[in-house]
């Protein structure tokens, strides 16, 4: 059922101090992050959670005016009903912001079931909320050349502030990574590189999925996700690279966010990444499992809450390790 209109904190009061974590009403898991140039405002999409088996149909969208009120903009895709290829499962989305001669592009990549495996599709609007009108057939539905397991879901997209190209990353089990055509609705088949971080094991950065990529003083960051999702134990690590197709280089200390049990905030992963426009100023917004439910019979994997942190750097251009709160972050000043 889908949720009604609302808010994580009333919208009848001024702007509280702090956001709190989680910042979403209700379950919800592996968040993206925009802001918007168009409205000036930022928004989330996830994977809509708590269903038995993820099986989630459709897609919700929030917006904030300073990242600590967040207002529930209502459901922007539904697979069964917008789209012809995609059943459900319908898991963690990404979108872009693209300014044309005509105005502003939205384009909102996403995975779904197709009956044969998950796929990734996209979805276009000249609006942040949507609607959205779905591409009508799958972006990538295969493998790269040479992996012979994984799925093609935890799509994350990416433009190069430097050149303006743009690219698209994927893959659980495995990370891959193409430079996207013009039309942002296809990838260039030769660019299409398999770009795993090698090595590590559960305890640092052995990969798993969620790849999400930045920029900053022209070095591009790589950040995945470690574990199983219904696991305490599942992280973030990172590495980087001089090239947007790597090859990745993991950081010495590539933990950047994980548990801490004895405050009962856990499984925190799945991550996307915000710069405040203009600013060397980063927040990283990520899942945990609601501490309710982390025992393995209460189905971890599926109850999950979208919290937000500060994320800093050293001097150096590595990232600090992020301490995830309860309290969360200070409301943005105007």
């Amino acid at each position: 059922m889908a949720q009604k209109s609302q808010c994580c904190k009333s919208q009848c009061c001024k702007s509280t101090l702090y956001s709190g974590n989680p910042i979403l009403a209700g379950f919800h898991a592996d968040p993206e992050v925009l802001y918007s140039e168009k409205t000036g405002k930022y928004y989330i999409y996830s994977t809509t959670d708590g269903t038995p088996g993820w099986g989630g149909w459709y897609f919700t969208c929030f917006s904030s005016d300073d990242l600590t009120l967040w207002k529930y903009e209502g459901i922007n895709l539904n697979l069964p009903r917008d789209t012809k290829w995609a059943s459900g499962n319908a898991w963690a989305p990404c979108i872009i912001e693209k300014k044309t001669e005509d105005g502003y592009k939205y384009y909102f990549y996403y995975s779904g079931e197709t009956g044969h495996g998950k796929a990734i599709g996209v979805a276009i609007s000249d609006s942040p909320t949507g609607p959205f009108a779905d591409f009508g057939k799958p972006i990538v539905d295969h493998r790269p050349k040479g992996q012979k397991h994984g799925q093609q879901i935890d799509v994350d997209v990416f433009q190069d502030p430097d050149n303006g190209k743009c690219y698209l990353y994927w893959g659980n089990g495995y990370m891959a990574g193409a430079e996207l055509n013009d039309d942002m609705t296809s990838i260039k088949p030769e660019t299409e590189t398999l770009m795993t971080p090698q090595g590590g094991t559960l305890q640092d950065y052995a990969y798993r999925e969620a790849p999400y990529v930045f920029k900053r003083n022209g070095l591009y960051y790589f950040l995945w996700s470690v574990d199983d999702t219904g696991a305490a134990n599942y992280h973030v690590a990172y590495g980087t690279s001089t090239s947007p197709l790597g090859p990745i280089t993991v950081a010495e200390n590539p933990v950047i966010l994980i548990q801490d049990a004895e405050n009962e905030i856990y499984g925190t992963a799945h991550n996307s990444v915000l710069q405040i426009p203009g600013k060397d100023e980063w927040y990283i917004v990520y899942h945990r499992i609601n501490k309710n439910y982390i025992e393995r019979d209460k189905q971890p994997g599926i109850h999950r809450e979208v919290c937000i942190d500060k994320m800093e750097f050293n001097a150096d251009g590595t990232i600090k390790p992020t301490k995830p709160t309860k309290k969360g972050v200070r409301a943005l000043r105007k």
